[in-house]
Formats: C-alpha cells, structure tokens, sequence
C-alpha cells in the first residue's frame, strides 16, 4: 500500500538528496490534496516563494492567475489546485536566473503524489522543464511550437510559457498567445474547477 500525504512529505524530507534542505529547516514547497481538479508544474520555487513558504508569490505569480482567470483564494486552495513544481526545493542562483530543478526529482516525487488525487482534470504545464518531461518532448523541440499548438495535448494537459516578466519580449513577438491561448486557457480552468 503507498503513502498518504504526510507520509510523503515527511519521505521527501528525510531523502538524502534533499539533506541540506532539511537541515537548514526549509521544508519542500508544493501543495496537494485528494480533492485537486488542476494541476500546476512549473520549475522549482523561487528564492521568495521559499523565503515566504507560498509557491508563485511573486510578479510571475500575479501574471500566472490572470492568465488563469484565477484568484489568490482559488489559487492557493488546495483541494482546488495542486502547485507542485518539478523540484520542491529553491535550486539556487545561475548566472542567467534561477537554476534549474534537479534531475530525476519529479520522476521521484510526482506519480506518488498524482496517484492520490484522482480527481484531476487538467494539468498547466509552465516552461520547458516540465513540458518536456510530461509531453515527452525531444531538445529540438520549441516551446514556442508546443504552446502554439496547445490543443494537441487537451484535455490533459495545457502547455504555457513562464509568466515571467522576462518573458516580455516573447510575448510582444507572439501576440496570438494573449489573444487565442490565454482566453481558451481560462475556459479549460473555468471547466476543471466547475
């Protein structure tokens, strides 16, 4: 028989891996619950989120509910949405931004997790990290062309850029995101959660 919920945080917390962590007292940041009707996997929790203990506290995150046509309230509800990055863990800083989760994590950590919420209904797949691992993507792909092309993963899945605000630059050269992805985007939320 698998684990519960504590069970798993509590295994998460005393794998080796994350030893570090656990001996400087920051726990692993995700949310989940039974009840979860979507998903969120993005990279792996920022230098605030961990700081604060909320996943998306920060400009991306605001960016992030509007795109979702979602509220803090909705948002942070777990029996809701579950936030589970594809490493719970701040992985540090690089020399162009954060850097990225640690292999083999969310290979670890994720199906546990899944395998207890049932009913779920739609998976947000954010950035290359967690598109790349759940569509099964090649290096050669774009994630321009995979969020484009969205509706070849529905009804499971729906792939997004980071709402990053270093993403301003994408989003003035690929205006159809705002104007086709985002509305239907916010269609496919409104369902799950109904």
């Amino acid at each position: 028989m698998g684990m519960d919920f504590d069970q798993i945080f509590e295994a998460i917390k005393a794998d080796e891996q994350n030893a570090s962590y656990t001996q400087a007292g920051i726990d692993p940041l995700y949310t989940a619950a039974a009840g979860a009707r979507i998903v969120i996997i993005g990279q792996a929790p920022g230098q605030v989120a961990q700081d604060t203990r909320i996943p998306w506290n920060d400009k991306s995150g605001d960016r992030l509910r509007e795109w979702l046509g979602m509220d803090r309230d909705t948002f942070y509800d777990p029996n809701l949405v579950s936030i589970m990055p594809m490493d719970f863990y701040f992985p540090g800083h690089g020399k162009g931004g954060d850097l990225p989760p640690r292999k083999g994590f969310a290979q670890k950590w994720h199906p546990q997790l899944l395998a207890l919420m049932p009913n779920v209904r739609l998976t947000v797949l954010i950035g290359s990290y967690a598109t790349r691992r759940y569509l099964g993507l090649k290096s050669k792909d774009k994630l321009t062309d995979v969020v484009r092309n969205y509706r070849d993963y529905l009804p499971e899945y729906f792939p997004l850029v980071h709402p990053s605000p270093r993403n301003q630059i994408w989003m003035k050269r690929n205006p159809w995101f705002e104007k086709d992805v985002i509305p239907d985007l916010q269609r496919h939320v409104s369902e799950a959660l109904s």
